[in-house]
């Protein structure tokens, strides 16, 4: 992707359909006077008055206790330096979005004009009554040490610098296991910390809060090495001023143990990590070019365990991994601080994770077969599900064994389930399908790729590295559009009706016309077919050159289908495809089958879709919990509709007595746990998650998608087809551009999954 389209598409993402990136949602009914009256005047006098009473009411009335204020000065932004409170809007605006995503903790935003430490004290101090919490974020050293000392003494709410802490705590877990994974000890270790800022002195500080020694370590920042006879060091730097007799970083090396880098990159060469001692430890954590590349550093030593602060490359130490699940455990036992003990517990949760048996849905997300504790896996992967409940609880713990909890966790069983439910509001599924797809790229056809936004969600895939496309259309006219688009990279492209391609058309149309000529089509008519894009595409993919296709943004579902159906073989035992909508929503992922293809499926039909859809839940790492719904709940209706969800419903329970599937059932019984458990509580569903429903006909399930689609906002991938041997999908008619991107990529993903059959 170009400079200046990068630029254009990020100003595009947070000025459009609507400036900034976090919003206020209200939790409460607004729709009546009576509501409003409760809302505000009269009724909010009463909330009010019973905090006058008592301040700690606050946390019962309000929402203080779950809003974490993310506050900076624009001092020390990114990589950007000291850009201003204003231009520091969108970085506080996208942490609040990575609170709310991976805690389900809300954010205010504040940009403080003021660069006096004790002007930018006072503002946070007379504003902090709002808040249960207050991250400060790019505030430059060493300010920034002062600021945050003194507001953690002055506060009775958790007050935490991330910049400094958070990448400290990731990095002191990956650490504490790569020394495990050495068999060193750390009270011998040599460690050379490259960069002294806010970072790496929280980093350090850390380290001899595990067992370092001070005396063993050195530190160097963009001057040398920072020793005892250096004029006009911070009392940050003169803290790590060493006697050692060395002046610069490549000395500093010889026979080191660790290397911790939070400076720039390409400073480490492999002389110099060839001169380190046996099985070094590097974190090169300088983004997005750490301090030595990944590849290179392994090439380089093969005994090496290596750290980035990259994702594509393992043992990632991504602040993510911290700060919200900190925040969460402090908030969730009204912790007056964030102090050593909880950064410290922090610490050992993160490293005893890694060591835990890691679930299929993160192996599948990584594309791994099984992750295991060891060299390339000293620290858990973003994407764990377990980080919410398993991190939290540790820091709730250590504020509650510290005597800084005011509201103590006794039933912690139900803290965790609690814990669970909050398991984030963003569109983790698609994070994780784009995730997979880019660790397999896989050749996907654009059928047509002469429409704008269809060959703008190719360039995406290219561009995003999800799968490598190739379009099909005229091709005078997608040159033309890739030129007006800015789509530089040289990608494959076909006009099915052109004579370059004659050679390539008659080759497909026979082996069509192979699987076609006792059902109607004769040789002459299956060549002529090869002339339409969609037949000409599902045969590259059909004769294995392409992996996957994309199809259905310009024509009607049933006239796109038919080709495909007519191309592509069925899977083994599949009788009749369906299709399914993952959809996203505030509740969780949820898949609906059959959204678009069979009208009125038999009971054997449903069956076989529930089979199918489950299994598509499997492939995102998820156990299915299939609800069959109906209009009725266990026989209480006597319907065609319901008795054929009934015969399916029996043949499961008698054949596969161990698929969580039951119905019929209405669906706010099937959604509602409480509900179910009172009225029902010999259904299979019960204290189950429900994440797949299965409609009686297409009618119910298409609007229904739709409905939730259009309404609630809920994000769709899909119709994702079911029960073909090869992996090809149609989007709706007139899909946006985001929708394709998600379909290829989860195209890209299935295809990953045939191969490995």
């Amino acid at each position: 992707m170009s400079n200046s389209r990068k630029r254009h598409e990020a100003l595009l993402y947070h000025a459009k359909p609507k400036p900034g990136k976090i919003a206020v949602v209200p939790t409460k009914k607004y729709a009546t006077q009576h509501d409003l009256a409760l809302a505000y005047s009269p009724g909010v006098a009463e909330p009010c008055l019973e905090i006058a009473k008592d301040k700690n009411n606050i946390y019962k009335y309000t929402s203080k206790g779950n809003l974490v204020a993310v506050i900076s000065n624009g001092t020390a932004v990114l990589g950007l330096g000291d850009i201003g409170p204003e231009a520091s809007k969108p970085v506080m605006e996208g942490k609040g979005l990575l609170f709310k995503i991976f805690a389900d903790i809300d954010v205010f935003d504040i940009e403080v004009d003021a660069t006096d430490v004790d002007k930018f004290i006072e503002t946070v101090k007379a504003i902090a009554p709002t808040f249960g919490g207050i991250n400060l974020e790019d505030i430059k050293a060493p300010e920034a040490f002062e600021i945050e000392t003194r507001l953690k003494e002055e506060l009775d709410i958790p007050v935490m610098h991330d910049d400094q802490h958070g990448t400290a705590i990731i990095s002191a877990a990956a650490l504490k296991n790569a020394i495990e994974i050495t068999g060193k000890d750390i009270t011998k270790l040599k460690i050379i910390v490259n960069g002294a800022g806010a970072a790496a002195i929280s980093c350090t500080r850390l380290y001899l809060e595990l067992g370092a020694v001070r005396e063993n370590i050195i530190m160097c920042d963009s001057k040398g090495v920072i020793r005892k006879d250096r004029d006009n060091l911070t009392s940050q730097k003169a803290e790590f001023a060493t006697h050692q007799d060395v002046n610069t970083l490549e000395e500093a090396m010889q026979n080191a143990d660790v290397f911790i880098g939070l400076s720039t990159g390409n400073i480490v060469s492999p002389e110099m990590l060839l001169s380190m001692g046996k099985n070094p430890i590097v974190f090169a954590m300088a983004n997005p070019v750490p301090e030595i590349e990944y590849d290179l550093a392994i090439a380089t030593r093969d005994d090496i365990i290596m750290a980035t602060g990259r994702s594509d490359h393992p043992n990632q130490v991504n602040n993510v991994l911290g700060f919200p699940f900190i925040f969460r455990g402090a908030l969730d036992v009204r912790a007056t601080k964030i102090n050593e003990e909880m950064k410290l517990a922090a610490v050992h949760a993160l490293a005893d994770l890694a060591k835990k048996s890691v679930p299929e849905q993160v192996n599948i997300v990584y594309d791994e077969v099984s992750l295991n504790f060891g060299k390339e896996y000293i620290i858990p992967k973003p994407f764990d599900p377990r980080l919410i409940y398993e991190i939290p609880p540790a820091i709730a713990k250590a504020a509650m064994d510290s005597g800084v909890a005011l509201e103590p966790i006794s039933d912690w069983d139900a803290y965790r389930e609690e814990l669970m439910e909050r398991s984030g509001s963003g569109s983790k599924e698609i994070r994780q399908i784009h995730n997979r797809a880019k660790r397999n790229k896989k050749r996907i056809v654009f059928a047509e790729a002469d429409h704008l936004d269809v060959l703008k969600a190719a360039q995406r895939i290219q561009e995003e590295k999800l799968g490598l496309p190739i379009l099909l259309g005229r091709k005078e006219v997608i040159l033309e559009l890739k030129e007006e688009i800015g789509f530089t990279a040289d990608v494959p492209i076909f006009d099915p009706k052109t004579d370059e391609e004659s050679e390539r058309r008659d080759r497909f149309g026979v082996a069509y016309w192979e699987s076609r000529q006792r059902k109607g089509r004769t040789l002459t008519e299956a060549k002529k077919l090869m002339r339409e894009r969609n037949y000409f595409a599902a045969m590259m993919v059909n004769v294995g050159e392409a992996d996957a296709l994309i199809t259905g943004y310009s024509r009607p579902y049933p006239t796109v289908i038919r080709p495909i159906l007519e191309s592509i073989q069925k899977d083994n035992g599949i009788s009749k495809v369906a299709a399914c909508n993952l959809m996203l929503t505030k509740q969780g992922p949820m898949f609906l089958a059959d959204t678009t293809i069979n009208l009125n499926p038999t009971a054997k039909d449903l069956v076989k879709i529930s089979q199918m859809t489950s299994n598509l839940v499997k492939m995102f790492g998820m156990k299915p919990n299939v609800a069959m719904l109906s209009f009725s709940n266990f026989g209480s209706t006597k319907n065609e509709s319901s008795q054929k969800i009934r015969e399916a419903v029996s043949y499961i329970h008698r054949n596969f007595p161990n698929a969580v599937v039951d119905g019929e059932i209405q669906a706010d019984f099937a959604l509602n746990p409480e509900m179910l458990a009172k009225e029902f509580p010999f259904s299979k569903l019960n204290g189950k998650k429900v994440n797949v429903l299965i409609f009686p006909n297409l009618e119910s399930a298409n609007i229904t998608y739709k409905l939730l689609k259009e309404m609630q906002g809920a994000e769709s991938i899909g119709p994702v087809i079911l029960g073909l041997s090869k992996a090809v999908h149609i989007v709706q008619l007139g899909a946006s551009v985001d929708e394709m991107v998600n379909m290829a990529a989860l195209a890209c993903v299935d295809a990953q999954q045939r191969e490995k059959k």
